[in-house]
């Protein structure tokens, strides 16, 4: 395992799927110059709906090889995985810097007018000590909705961000909220922000709607800056791509998701550690 820290190595950022790209995307704005690394454990997509102690395995599993690639930082870009593992990694990897991400249930407390937030998320966000956490120490003052809009992290996955099925999904969440005085919507899934055009379509122009993914960038780079890591060059930094599912509709996607063309490389799940897969 390559753990050297230096300020050249990428930054490694993983999903179980897409979702993790709006994440990249905030960081390739805020830090052009870093080499990025993405991985998308789409063999195992969707997280949401499996046990807390088999998705902490996998993100194990995908840190163990971030960290094998060179990777100087691991950005755990998805909701579920963050409850579930992020604590785990800390404690199993303590001199190497990890950054997961959190509800923004504070900034939409702090934002409310009405006092009620609405929260889309997994089941599994919903049930980790993270969001349990989150909740306790910002929102006594604010009433909360929550919703896990079954199935719409598939339809992401297959870049259906606008089809009739993909409305309907978030209008059986969205309109009770909005009934009930919700003004207020967070983003508890690293997926859902490709879909808050939709979304301000569906709630109008009054609703707040709170995407994570630019405050994760901002962490990235503090983390960095206080670990002297951050990369001094000027010109723009790669990216590279890996997935565990089929890296061809991957490469299909990142055009319309991210606006690049890239190749893929294909990983393969070998008991509990990544590989590339043999003919990749």
């Amino acid at each position: 395992m390559n753990t050297k820290e230096v300020p050249s190595a990428p930054i490694g950022i993983y999903d179980s799927g897409v979702g993790g790209l709006t994440v990249l995307r905030a960081v390739r704005v805020l830090l052009p110059g870093e080499d990025l690394i993405y991985l998308a454990d789409q063999a195992k997509v969707p997280y949401g709906s499996r046990p807390l102690v088999e998705v902490r395995q996998l993100a194990e599993g995908a840190a163990r090889f971030l960290m094998e690639q060179g990777a100087k930082l691991i950005v755990i870009a998805c909701n579920t995985a963050s409850a579930a593992g992020l604590r785990h990694l800390r404690e199993l990897f303590p001199e190497y810097p990890s950054v997961g991400m959190e509800p923004a249930v504070k900034p939409a407390a702090e934002q409310t007018l009405s006092g009620k937030v609405g929260v889309l998320a997994t089941p599994s966000t919903f049930q980790g000590e993270m969001y349990a956490s989150v909740v306790e120490r910002f929102a006594q003052d604010v009433q909360l909705f929550e919703a896990t809009c079954p199935g719409l992290v598939r339809q992401i996955e297959k870049g259906y961000l606008s089809t009739t099925k993909t409305r309907r999904i978030l209008e059986d969440a969205i309109l009770p909220m909005m009934e009930q005085g919700v003004d207020t919507l967070v983003m508890g899934c690293t997926h859902f922000p490709f879909v808050i055009p939709l979304i301000k379509q569906i709630s109008g122009k009054g609703m707040r709607v709170i995407d994570p993914a630019p405050a994760v960038a901002r962490q990235v780079q503090h983390v960095l800056e206080q670990r002297q890591l951050l990369n001094p060059r000027q010109r723009t930094g790669t990216i590279s791509y890996f997935t565990s599912g089929d890296p061809q509709k991957l490469a299909n996607l990142l055009p319309k998701l991210t606006g690049d063309e890239a190749d893929v490389k294909a990983l393969t799940w070998q008991g509990d550690q990544l590989q590339l897969r043999p003919d990749a």
